[in-house]
């Protein structure tokens, strides 16, 4: 069974950028998709980007532009670089293993879980 934890989290000013790690341990890192959800206070969790086994991506509209997903199978480790970060980017963002099948953006697809980090961008 793979494990996942995040790390990088933290406070950051608006326009800043933060990069997130997410690292995993357990079955073979390359041979699956991970996705990067966030959940803000009081709302569901939402998707925020995905990257493929192949090394295709995925991005939510929210964040298309200013987010950058990319994994290093070496290190077994998935990556979210954030730039120009927003208040409204403040959430607990989570990583996970994504299934390679149904709605890459439902978290239903997903069925490995970090613990999460918390993101907080001041305005």
């Amino acid at each position: 069974q793979v494990q996942l934890v995040e790390s990088g989290g933290g406070l950051v000013q608006a326009g800043g950028s933060l990069r997130l790690s997410c690292a995993a341990s357990g079955r073979a890192f390359s041979s699956y998709g991970m996705g990067w959800f966030r959940q803000a206070p009081g709302k569901e969790r939402v998707f925020v980007a995905l990257i493929r086994s192949s090394g295709g991506r995925s991005y939510a509209d929210s964040v298309k532009g200013r987010f950058t997903i990319s994994r290093d199978n070496a290190k077994s480790t998935m990556y979210l670089q954030m730039s120009s970060l927003k208040s409204e980017d403040t959430a607990v963002y989570y990583c996970a293993v994504y299934r390679s099948w149904g709605s890459y953006s439902a978290t239903d697809s997903y069925d490995v879980w970090g613990q999460g980090t918390q993101v907080t961008v001041s305005s």
